[in-house]
């Protein structure tokens, strides 16, 4: 059976980076990112894996919503420049990059889709919560940093919903970390509320007339708004893109080149 592990590249970048004393310590970034990789293979012990990176491209989803993402702290100038030799480094010791147009999340979801569709296994590395949309069997999700499986069950308990709600809960309370705005004055509190006791969005708005007036005239004036949010928020798992999986098997090598 095929096991693909999928590194979200900048997810775990990023914060190694943003964990060192020293900014300008490329090379020691280089040999971090390796030994976590190196490391994630021992436990999972994959047949495939790929290295997924944001790209440069404006995301579809920026087009749709201007202010999606906006406020997010850029990546550091001198970890964007290095990042074409990170990427040769990791090659190097056999571990392959896939480079999206603009966003990552597409790309990853797509892979774990096909790889989970054909009877495969499919680990995503990354601490992103907006992957817990994805109910593949076969898939799961691991955090690097806490060196555990992403618990589902303590984000129910914390958003008060179950996992197939998610995208609706985003769709009225919207989504702070990625600009998603929601139904305006409806809070999470409201919106697990409502999921509660309607299960799903479309129920929610088939109900309006049981509803207080306040409530329901705020989920009827922000109806364009809550369908724009879920939309923001669904990942895409059917993205062309144009790679075959038996290039990226994973093969260990004894000794990995020193990044210049």
């Amino acid at each position: 059976m095929n096991r693909l592990l999928i590194i979200d590249g900048m997810n775990l970048v990023r914060r190694l980076y943003a964990a060192q004393p020293d900014e300008q310590d490329l090379a020691g970034l280089a040999q971090r990112t390796l030994n976590a990789c190196h490391k994630l293979c021992a436990y999972h012990h994959p047949s495939h894996l790929a290295i997924v990176w944001d790209g440069e491209q404006e995301s579809w989803r920026k087009k749709l919503y201007g202010d999606y993402k906006k406020g997010r702290k850029p990546m550091p100038p001198l970890l964007a420049q290095y990042l074409p030799q990170l990427k040769q480094a990791l090659a190097t010791a056999g571990m392959l990059s896939v480079n999206a147009d603009a966003e990552a999340d597409d790309v990853i979801a797509t892979l774990a889709c096909k790889v989970c569709q054909h009877a495969g296994e499919a680990i995503i590395v990354s601490t992103d919560k907006g992957f817990f949309q994805l109910q593949f069997k076969g898939l799961q999700q691991w955090d690097h940093f806490a060196q555990r499986w992403m618990d589902v069950a303590s984000l129910e308990q914390k958003l008060g919903i179950n996992r197939q709600q998610l995208l609706d809960f985003i769709a009225l309370s919207g989504d702070s970390g990625n600009r998603i705005p929601g139904i305006p004055g409806i809070g999470p509190k409201s919106a697990a509320e409502l999921l509660k006791s309607f299960r799903s969005l479309a129920n929610i708005y088939h109900a309006l007339d049981t509803l207080g007036h306040k409530q329901a005239e705020k989920l009827r004036s922000g109806y364009d708004m809550a369908r724009l949010s879920y939309r923001l928020a669904k990942l895409q798992t059917d993205m062309t893109l144009n790679l075959n999986l038996s290039d990226y098997r994973w093969q260990p090598k004894e000794a990995t080149a020193e990044p210049s």
